[in-house]
């Protein structure tokens, strides 16, 4: 697939950043073309902004990722552990009846772990709640960091946070507590909650932190040792360090599953709650060591009131009663035009304390807003694995195995897959001159999750048919299928393909598009998704029991399927301006008196420095 040569976009030397931001721009003799010096992080990242024939032809790279980098993955994999390895043993915990005899919940070999007897369906909403809460709260979390304590800070108190939901959660499950059904379902629901907040202010700020580790910001052509020039691309280089964050978090949740459900199986709850809350407490330390060396973003206000502002400055005039000409109106190219304050010297507005840069970025922050909005399609698919996958393997045949132990298939697949597409897939497609950009990845990714869906649909149908008692497979009274559980394989395989392509672009995408002083409050939007999603699913509960789940898999798989064609004929134009839209300089807020001091049509644009 040849460049698209509308896609490509050439930052002229007008709208180069300030010095500030990116080091000194020196002009090019052969081809006006700015020189870009850092002069504040090591020689080592110097180069030269691409011209528009090198945009057409040099190979794109990533750049090195620093040290740093590692600790703050090294923290999100001690969170993952915390979380997935107790989130892992929920199912169990809260459908399975305390077995015979137990004070811990322990299965033992031939038994099914379990504590509160409440069934399939009140596990699935409990589940599916934690879902929606988790990535509800991010909202809240990204608003503190973005606009007041910073998002170090900011995760520094929601680790501690996350830290008494964990001891909480322990406490439910100690032998005086889980044998009295009752009083384990309050404490469990209480600790569920305080641990979402900690998890939920956590998620949405780790991530933009890890990323503007990152010194190179905008692409640059060197000469590599072999004499070949190519260009290095900061959006290659955040794919790449996403790829690997993701790693961290799936070793995390991968070792963390798995222990954790032996402990259930063969210790108790208790121990599969306690050793994710030791691990979560080495977080404060690798915080303690990194804070006198991370790169760290200060909190800038509420720039999110002035962001919205914005937006309804720029819809006002724009909506009628007649469906055709509000549609013109907003799709006629002025509508973030009209509204930057080169356009408004006379008229502007007190609030209006940036230039127009900011308001390109805003611009773009939004259009990654809209991509997200149909992410909640996706994560139906997705969390089908935290629930009713699980569900489906305790009918199947298992020899020995707990069977919430292949969920942890996931986990090992995107092991293996992360690198595997980071050092031969990707590469090849860059050196082939294929450009794999978001939007087609995250197509794609909508399409391998409804491929998991099918393989799901027809393994439950195969179930029923093999079951003694046909279609309520899961009944007490009925013996388990003679269909091996490691059938569910090509699921848990095909869902990570997904994650690789939606999952951790949804990660580069809402860093890459966001203004700077807003990675967190898109970051959280990015998640949010995961509650909208978990809301939805809420209405398929009712589904989520015989002998409806071939039902349940099925439309699921639709639903993927429909997702992904409507996901890219909605963003297909937008894929165009991918370069375009990663090379926008960075924008600034300003005092009002400084844009009064910066009259004239274009003024402000690329001359107000911090």
């Amino acid at each position: 697939m040849a460049t698209n040569p509308e896609a490509v976009a050439v930052i002229p030397p007008s709208v180069v950043l300030s010095e500030k931001e990116t080091g000194v721009a020196e002009e090019r003799n052969d081809m006006a073309h700015p020189v870009y010096r850092s002069d504040e992080f090591d020689d080592d990242i110097e180069g030269i902004f691409p011209t528009e024939e090198e945009f057409h032809t040099l190979r794109r790279v990533p750049d090195k990722i620093p040290w740093d980098i590692y600790t703050i993955a090294f923290i999100e994999l001690c969170e993952r552990f915390s979380y997935y390895g107790t989130t892992v043993v929920f199912t169990n915990f809260i459908q399975q009846p305390l077995p015979e005899g137990s004070r811990t919940g322990a299965g033992f070999t031939d038994g099914q772990s379990g504590a509160l007897d409440k069934g399939q369906q009140t596990s699935t909403g409990l589940t599916t709640f934690n879902q929606f809460w988790v990535y509800l709260i991010p909202l809240f979390g990204a608003y503190v960091a973005d606009a007041h304590l910073g998002r170090f800070k900011t995760i520094s108190i929601a680790v501690a946070i996350a830290i008494v939901g964990h001891i909480i959660l322990v406490i439910s499950a100690i032998p005086s507590v889980i044998t009295k059904p009752s009083s384990s379902m309050a404490t469990f629901i209480i600790g569920l909650i305080i641990m979402g907040v900690g998890t939920g202010a956590f998620k949405p700020n780790i991530s933009p932190l890890i990323a503007e580790q990152l010194p190179l910001t905008k692409m640059v052509v060197r000469e590599l040792p072999s004499g070949e020039r190519v260009i290095v691309d900061p959006a290659a280089t955040q794919s790449r360090v996403y790829s690997y964050f993701y790693w961290f978090i799936n070793v995390g949740a991968l070792v963390g599953q798995i222990a954790m459900v032996y402990c259930e199986k063969y210790v108790g709850f208790w121990l599969a709650f306690l050793l994710p809350t030791l691990m979560l407490c080495l977080c404060p330390a690798v915080l303690f060591y990194g804070k006198s060396r991370y790169k760290l973003q200060p909190a800038n206000g509420s720039v999110l009131s002035k962001a919205m502002r914005l937006f309804l400055m720029a819809n006002k005039g724009r909506w009628s009663l007649n469906p055709v000409s509000t549609y013109k109106r907003l799709h006629d190219g002025t509508f973030w035009e009209n509204v930057k304050p080169s356009q408004l010297v006379v008229a502007r507005p007190a609030w209006m304390t940036f230039d127009d840069q900011w308001v390109d970025e805003v611009k773009r922050g939004f259009a990654a807003c809209s991509v997200f909005c149909w992410y909640p399609i996706y994560w139906l698919t997705y969390n089908q694995l935290n629930n009713n996958l699980t569900s489906q393997a305790a009918v199947m045949k298992l020899n020995g195995l707990p069977n919430d132990v292949l969920s942890n298939l996931d986990p090992f697949a995107l092991i293996i897959l992360i690198p595997v597409c980071d050092l031969l897939i990707y590469p090849a497609l860059r050196k082939a001159g294929i450009r794999f950009t978001p939007i087609k990845k995250i197509t794609a990714g909508f399409f391998t999750g409804s491929a998991a869906m099918i393989w799901a649909c027809v393994i439950q149908a195969y179930i029923y048919k093999d079951s003694e008692c046909g279609h309520y497979a899961a009944g007490k009274k009925c013996d388990p299928v003679t269909i091996n559980v490691w059938a569910q394989t090509g699921a848990y395989i095909l869902i990570a393909v997904s994650e690789i392509l939606a999952s951790i672009t949804s990660l580069e995408y809402a860093f890459s598009k966001a203004p700077v002083n807003m990675r967190s409050l898109v970051m959280s939007i990015a998640l949010f998704t995961n509650a909208i999603s978990a809301a939805i699913g809420e209405a398929f509960v009712s589904v989520s029991l015989d002998p409806l789940l071939v039902w349940n898999y099925g439309s699921m798989a639709v639903i993927a399927f429909v997702g992904g064609c409507g996901f890219w004929l909605t963003f297909r134009s937008l894929d165009k301006e991918e370069d375009h839209l990663n090379m926008l300089p960075v924008g600034h807020l300003v005092s009002a008196k400084d844009l009064e001091d910066h009259e004239g049509r274009h003024a402000v644009v690329g001359e107000i420095k911090d």
